[in-house]
């Protein structure tokens, strides 16, 4: 049965550390708890979150009616054949975690995605992606638990509708289901990764026989932790905004007034760098209070320690307005606000 805790702190249970209060809190560690949770009169009858490595999440005050921690775990090998592996993981698995056991097995296509923090099952809902990769690239399906109906069914790649930070779990599914598990194919031949600018350089006296997997992930957490705050030290949720994609005229029209713009190629024309951006109009480094934007990547919005959500919402509001000033462009947050 699953145990219910009462007026709990959330600082423990989310990256940006701020201080508020879960009126009911529970956890589920298995699919049959997952069932129960869902028929539970608190889960019925009042509003639920689902939590799961609070990585992407900012609360602006006390959350109302009940918190549920997915700490499913497990990793299963499904099926392989001589090329590819299909790996089914426990939604509650830390993300990194996977990432390590994959290296471990030498199955190749998510080392370029180490040290994103938090859980497998949040993975598919931002389709994660970092230096040149995406999760969609390896995505096969994910299990999940329609809370309205009890119904548990697989949601094949091509139904979550994948996007850039994006998938039908932020849309039509929002607040509707429960992800479970989610499976992988991983290659068991590798193809190294390299096209990412940052990357290509910190690896670029590398020799190929001494090019791994294992040495990628290592070289990708060092770039990580030399540019971003670690959350356990510093309140934050990595990337607060997305980078923005814009046409090619608009990109064209940017450029002739700021040479130095940073961008890439996209689908639809052009991706700016939103911390460029955001960088230009002076925020890197500001600080009020507890809540500011750190000092060597702008795109973060950092807890100091004692700031609140609301105060942290307000600094991102006055970013975005300056933004939208300076270049005519509207920022979206990444972090997913609950209010």
């Amino acid at each position: 049965m699953l145990s219910i805790i009462h007026n709990i702190s959330l600082k423990p249970f989310h990256t940006f550390h701020t201080e508020v209060t879960a009126e009911h809190f529970t956890q589920f560690q298995s699919v049959d708890d997952s069932k129960e949770l869902i028929h539970l009169p608190l889960f019925k009858n009042t509003s639920h979150l689902i939590l799961g490595g609070g990585s992407n999440i900012l609360f602006t005050g006390n959350v109302k009616g009940l918190v549920a921690l997915n700490k499913i775990s497990g990793i299963t090998i499904l099926a392989e054949n001589e090329k590819f592996m299909q790996v089914e993981i426990g939604a509650g698995e830390n993300w990194h975690d996977v990432v390590l056991w994959s290296i471990e097995k030498n199955l190749g296509g998510i080392e370029n995605l180490s040290l994103i923090p938090g859980s497998a099952g949040a993975a598919p809902i931002q389709n994660i992606g970092a230096y040149g990769v995406e999760l969609k690239e390896v995505f096969v399906s994910a299990e999940i638990l329609l809370t309205e109906t009890g119904e548990i069914k697989k949601i094949s790649k091509e139904e979550c509708q994948f996007g850039y930070r994006d998938s039908i779990f932020k849309r039509e599914l929002k607040n509707k289901c429960i992800i479970l598990k989610i499976t992988l194919a991983l290659t068991k031949n590798p193809v190294f990764r390299l096209e990412y600018t940052a990357l290509a350089d910190a690896l670029k006296s590398v020799t190929t026989h001494d090019l791994s997997l294992k040495k990628i992930s290592d070289t990708i957490c060092h770039i990580r932790t030399s540019k971003l705050p670690n959350p356990e030290v510093t309140g934050n949720a990595g990337s607060f905004f997305k980078n923005p994609e814009i046409s090619q005229e608009k990109y064209q029209q940017i450029s002739n007034d700021f040479p130095s713009v940073v961008a890439y190629n996209s689908g639809k024309g052009k991706k700016l760098a939103a911390g460029w951006l955001i960088e230009q109009c002076g925020w890197k480094g500001y600080r009020k209070g507890d809540a500011g934007v750190h000092d060597r990547q702008a795109l973060v919005l950092v807890n100091y320690g004692k700031a609140t959500g609301a105060e942290i919402i307000n600094l991102a509001l006055e970013i975005k307005d300056s933004v939208r000033k300076k270049f005519g462009i509207e920022l979206e947050m990444e972090v997913n606000v609950i209010d």
